[in-house]
Order: C-alpha cells, then structure tokens, then sequence
C-alpha cells in the first residue's frame, strides 16, 4: 500500500505560510543563537475573537493545519495526529507564574487548559467540527516520528482515508535561558550560511509547526509517496548508523546510489555533526547533500520541517540554493532520504520518492 503526501503546511521563521513553491527569498532573522517564528496575518485561517485567546503554538498549528488541508482539498479529516516535545510553553509558564505569584490561590484554570501538549490538536479538531481519532504524542525528539508511525499504520489499517498530521513546538524567553544553561546554543553571533560550515559547539534554537495530509490515493496536487519511515535509539557509534541505514534501504529495495539527494539535520554543532559527516563521506560521496536547521533552527520536532522541504524539492524537481549544501543538483529527483538525528540521542530516517 502506498502513502501519499496529498497537501503540506508550514509555518516558520521563513515566509513559508503560504501554498506554492519554497521562498523566493530566504532570510530568517536571526537574534544571536535563537530563530523565531515569522509569523502571518492569522486572520486568514482564524476568526479574529478566537486569535485574542490562543497562544502562539496554537496560532501556528492552526494555521499550518489549515495550509495542508487547503492544498491537499480536504475539508475534515478522518484523524488528527500530532506530534510536540515541550507542547504549550508559554501558556505554562503563565500559569507557574500565577501559582507562585498568587501563593497557589484564586488560579483561573484558562492558561492551566491551554498548557497541555494535546491543546493544538484539540482546537484544530474543534475548529474543523472533527469527532475522529485524535492522539498527541510527546516523546522527545521522537514526537514527530511517533505521530508520523501512528498515521502511516491507521492508513495500512484502511480505516481512515485522510489523515492530517503533524508536530509543533515553539521557544519561549524562560526555555531559552533555561537550555541555554547547558551550552546548547552558540556563544557568538552566526548567519544562516555560516552556521552550515561551524567549527564550534552549539547550535540555533528554533521553532515552528508543519503540518501534512497524508491519504491512500494519489491526488492531482500529491507532493510525495511517502516510502519508509524508522527511528534508533542512542545508537552506539558512526558505523552503527551508518548500518542501520544501509539495512533501511536494503528493506525499501533501494541501493545506496539510487538516493539523488540526501537531506541531513545538520546545524553547524561540531559535536552533533559528526554523525552526519561520517553518513555523507562513507554512505553518499557522489550524491548531493541538502540541510535545513540553519533555516528552522534545532528544535525536537524539527524533522518535520525537513520533511516539508523534501515535498517541495520533489514537487518542483529543484532543490534550492539556501537548502543544497555539497554536490550538484540532479536532474532528476526521484528518491530523497532525510537523516536526523536530536542531541546524538534520537536519530531517524525518512524516505520520499517522487509521486
């Protein structure tokens, strides 16, 4: 059975909030080691009363849903599935706020509701009036994955024709500082191009939501079949990955060289990297190399947005120059792996090939 990439949307800190092609222009504005979210006229997707009280996860889960089912033309879907590591942030710190503030007394339960991780799928399916399956999955940087693995097997099930899902996370100022304790983030200023080629530890921080329709059939404004999907934990070494991968595609009937682009999760952390260096100089020497964290920034749901470049890249037949790090473009693009990994620790493969 075949699945099918029928609609994406994607809000980030790129222009990326609106259906065609991927950004003419990119330039993700960059505050020291921190990417914030672009944010567009929501009031395209959302009644005006309804902005006044979401929070800015919701607002870009919303609206990153809405985009897919815009494009995919469906108007309820038969499940919702998400995917979110730290979920509602800014709502929960209000809350903790008001708890200590106001010594545990007269809390109004507004801020404690809209802090669950499950929130955006919530309001998505209340928006749309949809009574179907709705799940949340909040495991780390396997959020997306899990969310992604639970959509593909209700669809082999056959009971559900349209699924949208999807994996949102947002940064806040107390998260920030919070990790940045741990010397996660770069010390010194970076651009977007120069992160790509870093010799230092830390990385971006970052955030966004992107949201996909995934279906059965193949439509007339189908992306991408999406091919295989699997995830290792903690893996014990390069070669070990490098392993796992060669058997992924040796599942899927796929030799190394059939790949015409390899997407990696690199964000300039010469630690991190490591892992990607070694899978492009011992796996895909010959083939191209595409990156999308310097645009996104690290977040644990991040894969997501690297999926949705990997739909446009096979849409349009083109891989943008602010995505392709080595190599040259094909001419034809028919196969594209995506490798990620989040902290060394949670490291997954997906594969889309062309419709």
């Amino acid at each position: 059975m075949s699945i099918y990439i029928q609609g994406t949307g994607c809000v980030s800190p790129l222009e990326t909030a609106a259906e065609g092609p991927f950004p003419a222009v990119v330039n993700p504005a960059y505050d020291g080691a921190r990417l914030k979210v672009s944010d567009p006229d929501y009031k395209q997707w959302i009644d005006i009363k309804q902005i006044r009280r979401m929070s800015r996860i919701i607002k870009m889960g919303v609206a990153a849903a809405k985009l897919s089912l815009q494009e995919a033309g469906v108007e309820k879907p038969d499940a919702i599935i998400t995917g979110t590591a730290y979920g509602c942030l800014d709502d929960t710190g209000v809350f903790l706020t008001k708890m200590i503030n106001q010594q545990e007394e007269m809390l109004t339960p507004t801020s404690f509701i809209q802090s669950t991780h499950n929130t955006v799928a919530g309001q998505i399916a209340l928006m749309l009036s949809c009574h179907a399956y709705n799940n949340t999955f909040v495991h780390k940087g396997f959020s997306f994955e899990s969310a992604l693995l639970d959509s593909i097997m209700i669809l082999k099930e056959g009971k559900s024709k349209h699924i949208l899902m999807g994996a949102m996370d947002e940064l806040t100022t107390h998260s920030f500082n919070i990790i940045s304790r741990f010397n996660r983030f770069k010390k010194e200023p970076v651009t977007h191009t120069e992160l790509l080629h870093s010799t230092t530890p830390g990385t971006v921080a970052g955030e966004g939501a992107a949201c996909f329709v995934l279906g059965t059939e193949k439509g007339d404004n189908s992306h991408a079949r999406l091919t295989g999907l699997t995830t290792s934990y903690k893996p014990g070494s390069t070669a070990e990955i490098a392993a796992d991968i060669i058997a992924f595609l040796a599942v899927h009937e796929i030799a190394q060289e059939d790949i015409d682009l390899l997407i990696t999760g690199r964000n300039g952390d010469s630690e991190g990297d490591i892992w990607y260096d070694h899978v492009e100089r011992t796996l895909f020497p010959d083939q191209a190399v595409g990156c999308f964290k310097h645009l996104c920034g690290e977040y644990p749901t991040a894969a997501s947005f690297g999926m949705w470049v990997g739909c446009k890249v096979l849409s349009s037949g083109q891989v943008p120059a602010d995505v392709l790090f080595k190599g040259n473009t094909p001419e034809k693009i028919k196969k594209i792996l995506i490798y990620n990994h989040y902290k060394g620790t949670h490291h997954s493969l997906i594969l889309l090939t062309g419709c």
